[in-house]
């Protein structure tokens, strides 16, 4: 009697790479060519070159320039790149997404959120972690004050110009001189941000200058119009200042004064006890 063979369930799922002809089996490739170019193009793009021309792309990689003309135009739509006032290129929004869900697991986040959570139990304020991309301060971590009072301008995976935030003063306060060029240019000023922004280099480097000396920097109204902030360093073994933690507090409620009596001790604690977790030392 014959018999009729029934298939198993998952076999519609199987995939036979074995050639008519009875030949030895060909591994199959998967790869979507003009996704592995759109990730190269990304690839090039690192701390010492944050932005590069179309133009460069093309040297570097060796594509086309219509193909790497019509990659850019489709990572700029969906975010993954996006153009510089001079007409260059650099990583967008959503890769920053993407690095902060990878940040998410990150020791630094971890470590830090048991004294995130207990600078805000002792300030009842908006207490924020960054760290560095490029010439933006990219918010990693945040616990905001339960009133709602400050912006939601600021959300976790949020940038900032580094010269506007009290966070990224603190991170640039570390750096050399020529690592703080190769960051920083002229471009990094522009925008409209708090009254109180620096404009140029030579109101930066004051700033930076008493950060150095001071273990912290304090500001008013620089990043945001109402919105004051006081930040602190933190270093990791072998990397010297990695981030920085900060408390936001709206400027109505806050005099210089107030801000140094009831903020500054907490803050300063909590930056030093992250760095000892990350096995940085700590600097008076």
């Amino acid at each position: 009697m014959e018999h009729s063979t029934i298939p198993e369930e998952n076999d519609k799922y199987k995939i036979d790479d074995s050639k008519v002809d009875g030949s030895k089996s060909q591994p199959r490739s998967y790869r979507v060519e003009a996704l592995a170019k759109g990730l190269r193009l990304l690839s090039f793009f690192t701390a010492e070159t944050p932005t590069l021309r179309v133009k460069e792309l093309v040297e570097l990689s060796g594509i086309p320039m219509p193909t790497t003309f019509r990659l850019v135009a489709t990572l700029e739509e969906e975010g993954y790149l996006e153009r510089t006032i001079d007409g260059q290129v650099r990583p967008g929004t959503s890769v920053l997404a993407l690095g902060f869900a990878a940040v998410q697991g990150m020791d630094l986040v971890q470590t830090s959120d048991p004294n995130m959570r207990d600078l805000h139990a002792r300030t009842a304020e908006t207490v924020n972690l960054g760290v560095l991309y490029s010439d933006q301060v990219l918010f990693v971590a945040r616990i905001p004050r339960r009133d709602g009072v400050l912006s939601d301008a600021i959300r976790v995976g949020s940038t900032v110009p580094a010269v506007f935030s009290s966070i990224g003063k603190v991170i640039l306060a570390g750096m050399s001189e020529d690592e703080l060029h190769r960051t920083i240019s002229q471009t990094s000023f522009a925008g409209r941000w708090g009254p109180n922004a620096v404009r140029t280099m030579d109101e930066l480097l004051e700033q930076l200058s008493s950060a150095r000396s001071d273990g912290y920097l304090l500001q008013q109204e620089s990043a945001i119009p109402g919105l004051s902030s006081i930040a602190a360093p933190i270093r990791q073994s072998g990397k010297g200042i990695v981030a920085a933690i900060n408390v936001a507090v709206p400027t109505a409620e806050y005099t210089r004064k107030k801000l140094l009596d009831k903020i500054l001790e907490p803050l300063l604690v909590a930056s030093r006890e992250i760095t000892l977790r990350l096995g940085g030392s700590i600097q008076y």
